[in-house]
Order: C-alpha cells, then structure tokens, then sequence
C-alpha cells in the first residue's frame, strides 16, 4: 500500500461522514433491542433509523478501505517515543476493525436473528465510541500540547507541498519514507 503525505478530499470527506454517522447510529440504538425483540416475535419487517445508519457506516467503511487500497495512507509523525506509535497504530487497528464488526453484528441480530450478536452488537458499539473518543482525545493533545500537525492532518486537506516531511519512524519499522509513494504497512 502507498503512503501518502496527506489525505484526499475523499478520505477526509469519507472519515468525518463515517465518524458522525457512528455517533449518530450509537444515539439513536438506544430503544433498538426493544425494536429487535418486536421483530422477532411479531415477524414485521422493516428498519429502523439505527439499521439503516449502521448498513450507511458498513457501506462506506468498505469504500473508505477500497479508496485507501488505491489512494494509499497518510505516513506517521512519529513525534512521540515508539510505544506511543505502537498504541497509535494498534488503536487505529482496532478502531477499523469494530467499524466493521459492529454494522456486521447488528445486522446479524436484526436480519439474521441470532442472539449471540444481539449480545455482541452494544458492546462492541460501546468499545467503538470509548476507542473513538480516546482518538480524538489524542488527535486534541496532539494539536495543543505537542503542538504537531496531526489534527491538521485529519480536518483539513493540505496540499502535498505544504506538509512538513515526514520523520522516520522508530528503528525496525516497516515504513519507509520518501517524499513521494512508498511501500509500507502503516495504520488506519
């Protein structure tokens, strides 16, 4: 995959639309169980606002991963010491993974009826909020008390020109940089 020195239009665009459905599904699921357990027992069909923002957030969670296999990823900062880049990348790991699972589980217990993912679906959910509202922490810190370009970098296209270069990763990374496109397993 390439690495990128700043995001397109269409990945921010992608980010912050998927950032804000999720929270906007993760209000309105409250009451959905209810819904759920009406489902199963009277056999009506339909969707709720919560179903049809979570298949909204699954759809564009797989166009976000399509348009970053061809656009390719931003490269780290690395302003901090090698265990925080660990955490980053991990955190950023994981937070892609629940985007995934937690769409993927509650169309499990809505569609399919299976109990084990209606358990699943808020606790995951619920992960998925804590995670995502510790990145943004971080993305805060970063922009006031280390005072680096990272929020920048999520919020605002900046022109491949204008990005400062990218510093070199902790020794036995396997980002390579060059101010061009490189090769690399980098994070979410």
């Amino acid at each position: 995959m390439a690495v990128r020195r700043g995001y397109s239009a269409l990945q921010m665009t992608l980010r912050w639309v998927i950032a804000i459905l999720i929270g906007v599904a993760w209000y309105s699921g409250d009451g959905t169980a209810r819904a759920l357990r009406q489902r199963v027992t009277t056999g009506i069909l339909g969707n709720t606002l919560h179903v049809r923002i979570g298949g909204a957030v699954f759809v564009l969670v797989l166009v976000r991963i399509i348009v970053r296999c061809i656009q390719g990823a931003q490269a780290s900062e690395a302003t901090g010491p090698a265990w925080q880049e660990m955490v980053a990348t991990w955190a950023h790991r994981l937070l892609c993974v629940l985007m995934v699972l937690v769409p993927l589980a509650g169309a499990a217990a809505w569609y399919g009826h299976i109990a084990i993912a209606a358990d699943l679906h808020p606790i995951l959910a619920n992960g998925l909020m804590v995670l995502a509202l510790g990145h943004a922490a971080f993305a805060i810190w970063h922009h006031d008390v280390v005072k680096d370009v990272t929020l920048r970098r999520m919020s605002a296209q900046i022109a491949d020109d204008k990005m400062p270069p990218c510093k070199a990763r902790h020794p036995g990374s396997a980002v390579f940089i060059n101010p061009d496109m490189v090769s690399a397993s980098q994070h979410w």
